[in-house]
């Protein structure tokens, strides 16, 4: 199928605190989307401004930097048909306060900062992710 992606989800360190992770990764294997890659891990500082390399100048920054870097997380490729789209879909608004109850951000996120997930949002920025993260992923 042409309409086949990938897509770079970071289960955030607030997903592994909580023991979510099983619960989130069946939301999407449920929903029809498929693990291409997993890895468990924790990032430093410098991997974190690389990856939100285009927020490393706000000020809400370095408290978000704190955050990811405060535990470890799960790197995941996810793909599937429009899976860029569906899984954003499917994590909600980032804040979690507006998430409409059906998505993931919406029925199990805490807060604006600690909502659980992270998904590419374009086919740019996919592109981009899962070059950071998974570099050898074929």
């Amino acid at each position: 199928m042409s309409d086949v992606e990938r897509t770079l989800v970071l289960l955030k360190p607030d997903a592994v605190r909580r023991g979510l992770v099983g619960t989130v990764i069946g939301r999407y294997e449920a929903k029809g989307l498929a693990l291409a890659a997993l890895e468990l891990r924790r990032i430093d500082a410098a991997m974190a401004d690389r990856h939100y390399a285009d927020h490393v100048e706000q000020p809400w920054y370095p408290p978000l930097r704190e955050f990811i870097t405060s535990g470890p997380l799960v790197a995941m490729v996810i793909e599937g048909p429009a899976a860029i789209e569906v899984v954003r879909a499917m994590n909600g608004a980032t804040n979690a306060a507006v998430a409409v109850p059906g998505t993931i951000r919406g029925d199990l996120a805490l807060s604006n900062r600690e909502n659980l997930v992270h998904a590419s949002d374009s086919p740019e920025s996919a592109e981009k992710e899962l070059g950071l993260w998974f570099p050898n992923l074929g």
